[in-house]
């Protein structure tokens, strides 16, 4: 297993409790540790998908502040298969560093995420596709692993689509909350704009009596 950062992409520290953090050098509190992973508000989470999920909208419930990270009477448990994909979209521009699992107890808990950047409305068909990048997970029941993202590639994030592709063992998968540290940059939203254009004017715009070119009144 590497360090934090590892090039392999399967970068992990333990936090020693929830004090620690991966990649920047520096201690952090709890409470520092909520600031910092409370991109959570933002997330569009009416428009959040979770494919293969066993209770419609269940999937939505496991984004929530860090504080209830360990609180699993909301999860998400996939259906036909151990597999979860989710498309989630951001209200503002995302700058992902970082990424705790709290997955179902034993082999409930997946063994794999991969992540896409900016590919909204994915589907199993197209997770066939390269990852932006790949994490080895291990259960973590205490949310105390973060999994730290190729910053430079997760700069400029808007939709992220996360693939759980199985698990330590179970038919199906659990997760009772996905964290994601990092910071936000306010989205533009560019509205239509209007514009005023001078019309060259024209002869049935004016009720004025015109003289045409052989010097004749006409109406």
């Amino acid at each position: 297993m590497s360090g934090c950062g590892g090039g392999d992409g399967h970068g992990h520290s333990h936090d020693n409790g929830g004090h620690g953090s991966c990649g920047d050098g520096h201690d952090h509190t709890p409470a520092e540790l909520g600031v910092a992973y409370s991109l959570f508000t933002r997330i569009d989470t009416d428009n959040v998908e979770c494919l293969n999920e066993a209770v419609d909208g269940s999937g939505k419930t496991i984004f929530k502040p860090w504080e209830d990270r360990l609180s699993r009477d909301k999860f998400v448990e996939s259906d036909a298969d151990e597999e979860l994909l989710f498309n989630i979209p951001f209200t503002d521009n995302i700058k992902l560093k970082g990424i705790i699992i709290v997955g179902g107890e034993n082999g409930y808990h997946p063994n794999k995420m991969r992540l896409y950047k900016n590919k909204p409305h994915m589907t199993f068909d197209d997770v066939r596709m390269e990852a932006d990048q790949e994490f080895e997970l291990h259960p973590d029941p205490s949310g105390t692993l973060e999994y730290t993202t190729k910053v430079v590639k997760f700069s400029s994030v808007t939709h992220l689509s996360i693939h759980f592709p199985g698990n330590f063992g179970e038919d199906s998968t659990k997760i009772s909350y996905i964290g994601f540290r990092g910071e936000f940059t306010k989205a533009h939203r560019h509205g239509v704009t209007i514009c005023n254009y001078e019309m060259s004017p024209q002869i049935f715009d004016h009720k004025d009596k015109i003289i045409d070119t052989v010097g004749k009144q006409v109406m």
